[in-house]
């Protein structure tokens, strides 16, 4: 049921042989799955020297061609979406029904880039001298590296090769060592749907390794990471290095306000399935809730029945509604928070215990009367453990909702037309949701601002990110 683990370079399919590697864990039992080898120098220095060669094909297809090859590849996507979760379950943790909408909007990102690249115009603009002709053209990059995690193993990637490929660019593809299996399916069906080789690359290994030996190289063009802050901190010091631009997408702690003149038990009933949805394990999750005073009391004890409603347990099990955390170290995690809570005076309305000896299993926990300095509403948890503290006036939670350096995701939910004005304006962050969590599509920009990152994925501004802008001035 697991996938065949291989690197792929210049087209085709490296096996383990006498490389390194590491075993591939399943979250929900701890057992390994398979055997996922690593790069060696020579295979990165060769997955460049391919991108190299593979961007001068690609860049001479037309956009018309590179779309029906992208679009062809999303669609064996889909038509393999089965066999694809169940990977990404066994090796990530989420359900299969999350599977399955992951990957669905991963081939949409594609889908939507494929024809997007059909759509990245120029420009004439009017000389100031008879018969003089200025135009402003957008050529791709070139040699693209791409960054992902394990939280989402198929939309992170399609993000990155959409607007790579779409763009013109070659890639090459460093995804997460934890959830390789999805990763290497997806780049088989963009292979399997005609793409050249050398086009797209994928390689696992030692992080700090890959990165360092691939952005040094003069090849490379272009970074893309999605992380943790210290490390796109990291990445971004040695991309400037060479001058080379990067798109960052970081850490975050959106925080999430509930007035009181909200639909209070829909916003709780959403939130609830926003904030454990993937256990907790998603960079724009709501992570911090302030509700106002009146409606405090309703909305905690709705959120909590919600939460301790959920069906925990094997991802693969039908009537699961939410698996185990990645590894061990969210597990770890999760105590500390719980514990620094109960240390602060919190109140643990449900949950808050580690599920069983098997397994990296933790209880949807919601805490609420904590202040704002303990260590669950400055840090980000990354897991199924949800912080609920009381606000009074609009002023007060703006100012509290923006203490901290992140700002990738933030949200509200009201009714009335100024509060939602002054909200949506207020809040530091690259996306706000207002009354809805739905603020991720393939159409819309993804990125967050101050330490949350620098730069969108999806839109038009992530076809952007891999182009460069030409002026050609032509006399007669």
């Amino acid at each position: 049921m697991y996938a065949d683990l291989h690197l792929i370079i210049d087209g085709e399919r490296l096996p383990a042989r006498a490389r390194p590697g590491e075993p591939v864990i399943n979250p929900a039992t701890g057992q390994a799955l398979a055997e996922l080898p690593h790069a060696t120098d020579a295979d990165l220095d060769l997955a460049l020297e391919a991108a190299a060669a593979g961007f001068q094909v690609w860049r001479r297809m037309t956009p018309l061609e590179r779309s029906l090859i992208l679009r062809r590849g999303a669609q064996l996507i889909r038509d393999r979406i089965e066999a694809i979760a169940v990977v990404m379950t066994l090796e990530q943790g989420k359900p299969l029904a999350e599977s399955r909408g992951e990957l669905n909007h991963g081939a949409d990102v594609i889908d939507w880039y494929a024809e997007e690249g059909k759509r990245a115009y120029g420009r004439v603009v009017p000389g100031r001298n008879p018969g003089v002709r200025q135009l402003v053209v957008s050529e791709p990059v070139g040699v693209a590296l791409a960054f992902t995690p394990w939280n989402f193993p198929a939309l992170t990637p399609c993000r990155k090769i959409g607007g790579a490929l779409a763009a013109g660019c070659s890639l090459v593809l460093k995804a997460a060592e934890e959830t390789p299996g999805t990763a290497v399916a997806i780049v088989d069906a963009l292979h399997d749907a005609g793409l050249p080789p050398g086009v797209l690359n994928l390689v696992f290994g030692d992080p700090a390794r890959v990165s360092g030996r691939l952005i040094a190289s003069p090849l490379s063009a272009k970074v893309s990471f999605t992380g943790s802050v210290p490390i796109g901190r990291l990445l971004a010091r040695q991309a400037a290095d060479g001058l080379k631009r990067a798109t960052l997408e970081l850490g975050g702690h959106s925080p999430v306000v509930v007035f009181d003149d909200a639909d209070v038990e829909a916003a709780a009933d959403m939130l609830a399935g926003g904030k454990f949805r993937n256990a907790g394990q998603v960079c724009i999750s709501p992570t911090r809730f302030y509700v106002q005073d009146a409606v405090f009391d309703r909305f905690a004890e709705r959120f909590a029945a919600a939460a301790r409603a959920l069906k925990v347990g094997d991802g693969t099990a039908p009537d699961t509604q939410m698996g185990p955390l990645a590894n061990a170290r969210r597990v770890e995690a999760m105590e500390r928070f719980v514990a620094d809570a109960r240390d602060r005076g919190g109140v643990i309305r449900t949950g808050g215990q580690r599920i069983g000896n098997e397994g990296y299993f933790f209880e949807p926990t919601v805490i609420t009367d904590l202040p704002d300095d303990c260590l669950l509403m400055t840090e980000e948890p990354f897991g199924p453990v949800a912080p609920v503290v009381r606000f009074s006036e609009l002023d007060e939670v703006t100012a509290r909702a923006n203490s901290l350096p992140f700002g990738l995701a933030a949200y509200a939910f009201a009714r009335s037309n100024a509060t939602v004005m002054a909200v949506g304006e207020g809040l530091k962050a690259g996306m706000v949701g207002i009354n809805t969590l739905a603020i991720s599509t393939p159409e819309t920009p993804f990125g967050g601002v101050r330490d949350s990152g620098q730069g969108q994925e999806g839109g038009v501004e992530g076809l952007q990110a891999y182009l460069d802008v030409k002026l050609i001035a032509q006399a007669p």
